[in-house]
């Protein structure tokens, strides 16, 4: 994968007070054809400068889906927070995500009887779809919401005693400006900043049906 120049997002003060506490981030990307996708390119362009944050493109490393299992499973135990980042290819994820989970996440070790190993941790989706959110609800040419299309990963992340958070969404991708795509990406560069310092309460998360709107919430809050 090439990446462009990543944008450095400032990082907050944290200490031994435990208002702020370090939370590593695992960002599992998925995308056949990111060479040829703009926006994901533009929101992997926006990843914080972190110790904190690792991306693991998987169609990089395992461009035969042989995937190591042990490998990626000593992953998800020095990460806090993993998020699932593609695009949304027919109301789901590509392939080799789908090949990820059903070989990592395995009975006896992600859940099921002495399956513990991810109990407490964070997952979410991030996705992009060309459809836009309007587009997306019941009443709309998709039928359905994203966060219920959306339904396996946040069964899956509860199966594992994870806990779930709303996705981040960009939508209506072939109609983006470029600066609506870079107020896109700075959110998404935002959010991963937010994370990887532990300044967010998965409570108020939980109310929004996107992190976008808590995105926009907290940035207000935060401006003077």
């Amino acid at each position: 994968m090439k990446i462009d120049d990543p944008m450095i997002v400032p990082t907050l003060p944290h200490g031994d007070d435990g208002y702020f506490n370090t939370r590593r981030v695992l960002i599992l990307f998925a995308h056949p054809r990111f060479e040829k996708s703009r926006v994901n390119r533009a929101l992997l362009s926006a990843l914080p400068v972190s110790d904190a944050i690792t991306l693991h493109d998987l169609y990089e490393l395992y461009p035969d889906y042989n995937i190591d299992v042990e490998a990626e499973k000593q992953l998800l135990l020095t990460h806090d927070i993993v998020i699932w980042h593609h695009p949304f290819y027919m109301y789901s994820a590509p392939a080799i995500l789908k090949q990820w989970m059903d070989l990592v996440l395995e009975y006896g070790w992600a859940h099921g009887e002495g399956g513990d190993f991810l109990k407490n941790k964070t997952a979410f989706n991030v996705i992009t779809t060309g459809g836009t959110r309007e587009a997306y609800r019941s009443d709309g040419f998709n039928r359905f919401t994203i966060r219920e299309f959306l339904c396996t990963f946040e069964q899956t992340a509860r199966l594992c005693k994870m806990t779930y958070l709303p996705p981040f969404a960009v939508q209506g991708t072939y109609r983006l400006t470029n600066e609506e795509l870079a107020r896109h990406a700075a959110d998404y560069g935002f959010l991963l900043q937010q994370l990887s310092v532990g300044a967010n309460g998965r409570e108020e998360m939980e109310q929004f049906s996107f992190l976008n709107d808590w995105i926009a919430t907290r940035q207000r809050i935060q401006t003077p």
